[in-house]
């Protein structure tokens, strides 16, 4: 697929590298130099690791993670310029083993001319495991430099053994700046677009960082021949609504949900709510989101407001009885009365805490005084033998020993000083004491 401002056929030799007049806006746009590429300055500029291997006139392989439309195949062709390297662009959605031999081969005849290659892979994620193998010892003899691309995180999608033969670049998803600057070029070339400022600024906020798309959009505009400047309700009307970037089994996935989580362990309910409503508004399955709330109940409110869980259940409850849009409602409830509630993760601390004692002490009898007796002979060797019923001692408290007899007692539940907690905590020591005073 190719990326911001680019062709991928590359122009034969003697031929005019100025796109021409019918090819869309994007490419007519694309920089010429990497100067010329915008919003990536961390990377390109002097300080950044491009920039200093310009300077330096030698690269190293790299895998350009970013969004779409941030300018990884038009800084993969230009840094091939800058040091003039030949560029041969493949793609791992088009491109099978057959053309991977063959760039190889072709590389291996051209680095014996002294003509050194930059292999751009695009979505080079879409490799299996075994093609991205493929390409270890031709980078380790040097026989390509190997420039791969992908909107997907590396850590997941790419072979640890590829990984160590390259660095990872992160290009940043641009921002209002960057897509302002972009529509500054095209007005340059094609004249000023048919909006009002205010109808500009959300052209650039439905571009969600993508610059492709925005010179894809602003190029339907100017094919439409737009007599009045659009206001921003019209121009919602006239372009088709933009569907957020979210892959529910992919990176954006966990990043949004770990957002949510955090901005609700973070007593922080605007934030909560945004993370939610982008999860929703992206297509997320409601009941999902709402089984991450029932669990942050649990795990981070705990005893500290009961009522919490209560409440994400009732909301799982509402929205299977209403459906949608009314019932997400009710989810909207329960995360803002989670981010609102007391924090507490006391109770998730003594479940690690008491699972990893039962791991460590096997199987260890409890005292025979608690031990179920329900045959006489059980009774006859002591099952049940001087049990103490609470309900008769006094204070309804016989201060027994429950633990068994090879391991001391311990302390995995420790209650905070806050919400509900703190009456459990009073009620712990209340009976800490009691304790203490029968065995005394």
């Amino acid at each position: 697929m190719a990326d911001l401002f680019h062709d991928d056929s590359t122009p034969p030799s003697g031929a005019s590298d100025d796109p021409r007049e019918d090819t869309p806006l994007a490419d007519r746009l694309r920089p010429r130099s990497l100067g010329d590429v915008i919003g990536q300055e961390h990377l390109i500029g002097p300080e950044g690791a491009i920039g200093r291997m310009v300077a330096a006139g030698r690269l190293s392989s790299m895998i350009l993670w970013g969004p779409p439309g941030t300018g990884k195949t038009s800084t993969a062709r230009l840094l091939a310029d800058a040091v003039g390297m030949r560029f041969v662009p493949i793609s791992a959605v088009f491109s099978g083993v057959a053309d991977l031999k063959k760039a190889f081969a072709e590389a291996d005849k051209m680095a014996q001319a002294g003509q050194r290659t930059l292999l751009f892979v695009d979505e080079i994620h879409r490799f299996n495991r075994a093609q991205q193998d493929g390409f270890l010892p031709f980078v380790e003899r040097g026989t390509v430099t190997l420039v791969g691309a992908t909107t997907e995180n590396p850590s997941f999608e790419l072979n640890a053994a590829l990984l160590s033969r390259a660095q990872v670049l992160i290009l940043h998803r641009l921002d209002a700046e960057a897509l302002g600057k972009l529509l500054d070029r095209a007005e340059e070339l094609e004249g000023p677009l048919p909006l009002t400022h205010d109808a500009r600024e959300a052209l650039v906020a439905s571009a969600d960082g993508d610059g492709r798309f925005l010179l894809n959009q602003a190029e339907t505009l100017y094919n439409a021949k737009i007599g009045e400047p659009l206001d921003p309700a019209t121009l919602g009307q006239f372009l088709q609504r933009r569907v957020a970037v979210y892959d529910k089994d992919r990176e954006g996935h966990y990043n949004l949900i770990s957002a949510l989580h955090k901005s609700l362990r973070g007593s922080d309910p605007q934030a909560s709510l945004y993370y939610l409503a982008r999860m929703l508004v992206a297509g997320e399955q409601p009941l999902y989101v709402l089984r991450r709330l029932v669990r942050f109940a649990s795990e981070d409110i705990g005893l500290a407001d009961p009522q919490a869980l209560t409440q994400c259940l009732a909301a799982k409850d509402a929205y299977e009885f209403l459906g949608s849009p009314e019932g997400e409602l009710a989810i909207v409830q329960a995360c803002l009365y989670c981010a609102t509630a007391p924090k507490s993760n006391a109770a998730y601390a003594a479940q690690k805490a008491a699972f990893r004692s039962a791991k460590e002490t096997g199987s260890l009898m409890p005292p025979q005084n608690i031990l179920n007796a329900p045959t006489k002979l059980m009774k006859d060797i002591g099952y049940g033998s001087g049990y103490s019923y609470d309900h008769e001692a006094e204070n309804g408290f016989s201060g027994d020993n429950y633990w068994p007899e090879e391991m001391e007692s311990q302390t995995y539940y420790a209650p905070v000083e806050r919400g509900f907690e703190r009456e459990v905590k009073k009620r712990l020591e209340y009976w800490d004491k009691l304790r203490a005073e029968r065995k005394s």
